[in-house]
This record gives C-alpha cells, structure tokens and sequence, in this order.
C-alpha cells in the first residue's frame, strides 16, 4: 500500500490506563489477519454503527502504521503537553448483522489473563467519527438494537408474569432478559418474533468460546447456564402462548445460556409433539452442534421446522481444536447436516468466522465441499467471541494463504447462488 493510500486511513486508537480513548495524531490504524498484518483500505471500513461497543485492553499497547514509511510499529506510549502516557489497545465490538473483516493490532506480548469472549475487531477516527472493519451480511429490522428499549421490558415482563404466571423456566429468560441482555429474550416478554427454550446444563463439548462455561483461570463466561431441567409443560405453555400470539413466531431450543439441547433430545422431543397438538404455527428451531445424527432424527420427527448446527470450521482437525468433542467426531456433524435437509428441515450451518483463519483457501474449499455434500440451505457468517490470541494459539498450524473475509462472502455467492449467507434465524412457516 502506497503512502497515499496510508493517509486515507483513519488514526490508530489508544486508551489510557483509566480506559478513555483518543485518536493519535500521527500514527494510522492498523488490521491483522489471524496472527499477521493484512492490507486495510478505505473500501475494507465501515462507519462504526451506533450500538456497537468499544474496548480497551489492559497491558497490551497498540499497533499503528506510519504513514510515512509504511511500518508497522508498537505504540508503547505517547507525549502530551509534556507529559508521558502509556498507550493500550482499543477494539471494536460491531452491532448484529455484521461481519468483522480484520482483527485489531495489538500487542499481546505483556498480557497473563483471558479476554472476554467478545469478536475484537479493528477500529480506528478520523473526521469526528470512528470507523470498523467489517461489512454487512444482512440487515433485520428485528434484531435492530433500537427495537430493544428497556423501558418497554420490565412493564412487559410483569404484564407477562400477570397473564401467564411464573416458572423457573420463565424467572430464569427474566434473568437472560435484564441481566444479560439476551435479545432473544426479550422477544418472549415483547411477544414477538423469536423466543428462547433453554432446556440443557449439560454440554458434550468443551468448545474454547463457550458463552456459558469457562474454566478457572479463563475468562468470566458472558451468560448464566441454565441450572435445572424445565418440565414439559413448562416448556409447552411458554411455547404455544408465543406461537400463538407473536407476529413471525419462532421458538428456538439450543440457546448461549444452556449446553447442547441434544443432550436433553427426548424432553425436546416430547415437547414438540405436544406443543405441535395445541398449535400448527409459527417456526420450531433447534440450534445444537449437530453431535448425534439419530437424535436428530428422533427430534425432527416430532415436528421440528429447522435446524442450524454450529462450527467454526470444515476442517475436522480445526473444528476438534476448538469444539473439543466427547464421545462424537466431526463426521457425525456432517451426517447431521445431511440428515436434516434430507429430512426437510430448512437446514443451517452456524458458521463461527475469524479472519485468518475462516477464510484460509483451504477452508473455502473445505466448505464448498461440505456445501456440496450437505445442501444446506443457509449460511450464517457469525463473528467468533473470543480472545484472538487464545485461538491462535490453540488452532493447528497452517500455511494456507487467507484471501479476505469479504472475498470469502462473495466467493460463496457466486458459487452457490441458492444458498442465503446471513445472520439471523428465519420463520419457515
């Protein structure tokens, strides 16, 4: 990249020790592809949008390019009026919807602890705003954080608890719901759209970004497992009251506050069936990772509408680096797959993407394989949560060249014009 070209950059961003944010003066913001600087230009950066969250990390100063000659530099510290700063990493962390394209610049080197499990992603300011890298792969007008207003909530939520009464079930979604934030959730409350059925504390997978389970020493998991095993009734009730009443109905057992919903296939199982004799509407969702083929089978047969089975790659050595199966093995993922379109589920893979990694020439053609093998109908390009430099470290070594993140979206659309890349779950009835 031409000198020129660095100037159109927005500044590197760096925080201080309380956490407050500036924008160099000098040095540009910078973008890496798994473990290695990539190229970052203008058309690679999005305006950052409004409910997207801003970090800094403690420890680690930032990496900048000077746009003088093109290096790329650790910005340990920087001089004020006089006085010395020391300068940590800023990262981004995009609204729903978005795919990030570049990891941030970041030193790792002085850091002992975990991240968060947040998909950290470059950001950068020039002219008054700040700008990501990333793209839209789907807008949905329901999971637009402007629709998610609190003030609406909690009146909601006791209206609810009137009209409906109380359960564990229901106390435990109030907690995903206030406590966690859980869009999902809230949907229950709002009656609308998709609500969630957590049934499972136990997990056949002991995956390095678990949302729920973190082992001492990792970070803090980002929600509450569910703690208990939800009746029947309690799980058709909650069910067939939101099938029947919400616009665009969904109920979606698999959720980031449970383990995997297979684990617990004869209650979903019975639960379907039953919901399924009181209401014919709206859509019945599993989200599960797709571990054990004739639980599936049990499952769809009982009136499931979809499924989306989540994987951070469709390489098997790469998927068990990160999922960490017990007792089932990446071809049972993919009997899976295939079972449920051949089944006539609307059949999703839940595609966990990290740049340098997921869009490795030998991934692509890994997942165009595994496209033409399965049929799957759809797609989600869903930004990995977790600490860069923990995957990495963690993931196989590999001399793959990475074409882009972006490149990789429209690769797939080219390809495979039937299959719909995105980001959300959809009614399919």
């Amino acid at each position: 990249m031409g000198n020129e070209d660095l100037r159109n950059l927005p500044y590197m961003l760096y925080a201080d020790k309380e956490g407050r944010i500036y924008d160099h003066p000098y040095f540009r913001m910078a973008g890496f592809s798994g473990p290695s600087p990539a190229d970052l230009k203008p058309e690679d950066l999005i305006p950052l949008p409004e409910f997207s969250k801003l970090f800094f990390i403690p420890d680690c100063p930032p990496m900048g390019l000077d746009p003088s000659t093109g290096e790329l530099k650790t910005v340990s510290e920087i001089e004020v009026d006089g006085v010395m700063t020391e300068c940590f990493a800023v990262a981004a962390f995009l609204e729903p919807g978005l795919v990030r394209s570049h990891l941030p610049a970041v030193d790792y080197g002085p850091k002992s602890y975990t991240l968060p499990m947040w998909a950290y992603t470059a950001v950068g300011f020039m002219d008054g705003s700040y700008s990501a890298a990333g793209f839209r792969i789907e807008y949905n007008h329901k999971w637009d954080p402007k629709n998610y207003d609190d003030r609406e909530l909690v009146p909601a939520i006791e209206k609810y608890r009137k009209e409906h009464g109380s359960s564990p079930l229901v106390e435990h979604l109030v907690n995903c719901a206030t406590v966690n934030h859980c869009f999902a959730a809230k949907n229950l409350f709002l009656k609308r759209w998709e609500a969630p059925l957590p049934v499972s504390q136990a997990c056949n997978a002991s995956c390095l970004g678990c949302l729920s389970f973190q082992p001492e020493g990792s970070c803090e998991a980002s929600q509450d497992r569910i703690c208990f095993r939800p009746s029947t009734e309690e799980i058709v009730s909650l069910s067939v009251n939101h099938l029947n009443q919400a616009p665009e109905p969904i109920v979606s057992f698999g959720q980031g506050c449970e383990g995997e919903p297979l684990t617990q296939y004869r209650l979903i199982a019975e639960s379907i069936r039953k919901i399924r004799k009181r209401t014919d509407k709206g859509t019945i969702n599993l989200n599960t990772n797709g571990s054990r083929p004739e639980r599936i089978r049990e499952i769809a047969n009982s009136g499931l509408d979809s499924i989306r089975i989540s994987m951070n790659s469709a390489r098997p050595e790469f998927y068990n680096a990160y999922h960490r199966p017990k007792n089932y093995a990446f071809e049972d993922v993919v009997a899976s797959i295939t079972l449920s379109k051949e089944m006539g589920l609307y059949t999703m893979i839940n595609y966990l993407v990290f740049p340098g990694i997921t869009d490795q020439e030998e991934e692509v053609e890994a997942l165009m394989l595994l496209i033409q093998k399965t049929g799957v109908n759809f797609i989600h390009l869903k930004n990995l949560d977790i600490d860069p430099q923990l995957y990495l470290e963690k993931m196989p070594e590999s001399n793959s060249p990475a074409v882009g993140i972006k490149e990789m979206a429209a690769l797939l659309n080219k390809e495979f014009p039937d299959v719909e890349l995105g980001y959300f779950n959809r009614p399919v009835r």
